[in-house]
């Protein structure tokens, strides 16, 4: 089918305002020439009109499928659409190294445009994932030709989503590498190993050192896997010139975000939201009841992004711009929907759900209690199961019963709700833990218990603790502070909220071997005991921002 006409059958299929596109002229494959001589491949999807603004696109997965489409749709709604293939991937010359070259290789990709007898001094840029970090990697450099920037699932900063928790992110971190690899080897052979399941991926997952799970998962060492397994230290000079999160405070461009709830980088990408905030930016927030790769969450960033760009591209530098609630939120659960915000997060009572003996999860204060306990084996490591994982197919809210049934997992577990309850916001736990070993990890996770008794994950997060990092008390107890994933959820009434408390959630986090050894060279695990203290002089407590709640009635 020809792209032109797949441009209009998306364009209906999306529901995108009316347009009257002229002719589209593609150029492929143009070379333009980065300042140390590397040539980045380029396709440019120029429309009819003459003064038209731009769009830029800088992506390391192909200028081919979904990208060919939309470089189509922005030129049939008068836009210079610019989507270039960054170095080492596509045809562009040099080697891919994550985030490296993204700032110099944008900022010359844009001296570029500025030379072009097309360009008309206004420039927009596009990006899902990787494509938005190459965004704020120029982002601060474009000056007042930026005119508008849709950044899709995506954050400045990948430090802290590649070492969550100060753990490791292994499923998405090896899962990326693996992908990227693909991109290099014959289309048949990808297809029989998807097909097959990705047993190669698997068995890499599983294997100890981590250091060498990037040749059991491709047949070849990847550069910037290893790098990221030694390069931990979030202050260490390899992360300062990889990250732009001290750059955002200078954009002035109008920012839309678009993300999800299960999205691998939904804390980092509210982090940029909470930035612009503070300069004074109103930037346009939309989170759905989406994971990083859902059809659910394209569609929504096309319609979104498209109607950004059309605003900010067509009017006059600083112009006012038709009115838009800044936030926009779909509360998931039963009964929920979409909401609109004047800003993010919404004005919440903070409410400190206890962990109580016998398993029970209340609002009440905290009795004495002798702790509960579990075993925590890393040879047998606690599985993940669904949350926010880079494959969709994997990722969102799963039924945890079968985990939940384990011997290392603890459950506290609310009474039946009389009424609803809408958590809206950030999502802290404070769990107080005594330990056989000093390093460990501690996971959190908030379900909903639906009245069949299926427990559905909401959210959830992981923290890893060392001496350094949390000394413990005179009697040996740790406090130990969790974020957990913000979230904005009903609890339908009758329902019952549960909070599990583990020692990891493998393979989305890597497991901690107990013995303190690096991350990328540690072999030997080591099992341990570990308790968890909910008693007075220890409240260990989930605390949820409420925004609408009724009392849990008396346990049945």
């Amino acid at each position: 089918m020809p792209d032109r006409l797949l441009a209009r059958l998306a364009a209906a299929a999306l529901r995108l305002p009316p347009t009257r596109p002229g002719p589209v002229r593609v150029t492929r494959d143009i070379p333009v020439r980065a300042r140390d001589g590397v040539v980045l491949r380029t396709d440019h999807y120029a429309p009819a009109a003459r003064d038209a603004p731009t769009v830029l696109i800088r992506t390391p997965y192909g200028r081919g499928g979904p990208l060919r489409l939309l470089g189509r749709l922005l030129a049939a709604r008068g836009r210079h659409a610019v989507i270039q293939a960054c170095r080492g991937t596509d045809g562009s010359g040099g080697t891919f190294a994550p985030l490296v070259h993204e700032r110099d290789d944008g900022v010359d990709t844009l001296d570029w445009l500025r030379r072009q007898q097309w360009w008309a001094g206004r420039l927009g840029m596009f990006g899902v994932s990787y494509q938005g970090f190459a965004q704020w990697a120029l982002a601060a450099d474009a000056g007042e030709d930026l005119r508008a920037m849709v950044a899709v699932v995506t954050a400045s900063a990948t430090r802290d989503s590649t070492y969550a928790g100060e753990s490791f992110a292994l499923d998405t971190v090896l899962t990326w590498a693996e992908l990227l690899h693909a991109q290099t080897v014959p289309w048949l052979a990808r297809q029989w190993e998807l097909k097959r399941g990705q047993p190669r991926l698997v068995a890499a997952l599983r294997h100890l050192p981590l250091a060498d799970a990037d040749r059991v998962a491709t047949g070849v060492t990847i550069p910037f896997f290893q790098e990221w397994l030694r390069h931990h230290d979030p202050d260490a000079v390899y992360w300062r010139t990889r990250v732009f999160a001290d750059r955002v405070a200078r954009v002035r461009a109008p920012v839309a975000m678009v993300t999800g709830w299960h999205d691998i980088f939904l804390p980092a990408q509210l982090d940029d939201h909470a930035t612009l905030r503070a300069t004074g930016a109103r930037p346009r927030l939309v989170i759905g009841p989406w994971t990083h790769g859902s059809p659910g969450l394209f569609a929504a960033a096309l319609r979104e992004g498209l109607a950004w760009l059309d605003e900010h591209l067509t009017a006059a530098p600083r112009s006012p711009v038709p009115s838009r609630p800044p936030v926009r939120i779909y509360v998931t659960g039963p009964g929920g929907g979409w909401r609109d915000l004047p800003d993010w997060p919404p004005p919440a009572a903070q409410t400190a759900w206890h962990l109580h003996p016998g398993g029970e999860l209340a609002v009440r204060p905290p009795v004495g209690s002798a702790p509960d306990e579990f075993r925590y084996d890393p040879a047998d490591p606690t599985p993940s199961v669904g949350g926010p994982l880079l494959v969709a197919q994997r990722a969102g809210p799963v039924d945890n019963r079968h985990v939940e049934a384990r011997p290392d997992v603890l459950t506290y577990t609310s009474a039946p709700l009389t009424g609803p309850v809408e958590v809206i916001g950030p999502v802290r736990a404070e769990i107080h833990v005594r330990a056989e070993l000093s390093h460990l990890d501690v996971f959190v996770r908030l379900c909903d218990v639906d009245r069949r008794g299926r427990s559905w994950n909401v959210c959830d997060g992981l923290v890893r603790v060392t001496p350094e990092r949390f000394p413990a008390d005179p009697d040996g107890v740790l406090r130990v502070p969790v974020p957990l994933w913000p979230t904005a959820y009903r609890f339908a009434a009758g329902h019952r909220l549960r909070v599990q408390v583990s020692g990891g959630a493998h393979p989305r986090w890597a497991r901690n071997p107990g013995t303190g050894e690096p991350l990328g060279t540690a072999v030997t695990l080591r099992a341990g005991w570990r308790q968890v203290l909910h008693d007075p002089a220890h409240p260990s407590a989930l605390l949820l921002p409420i925004v609408h709640s009724a009392p849990a009635s008396a346990p049945i």
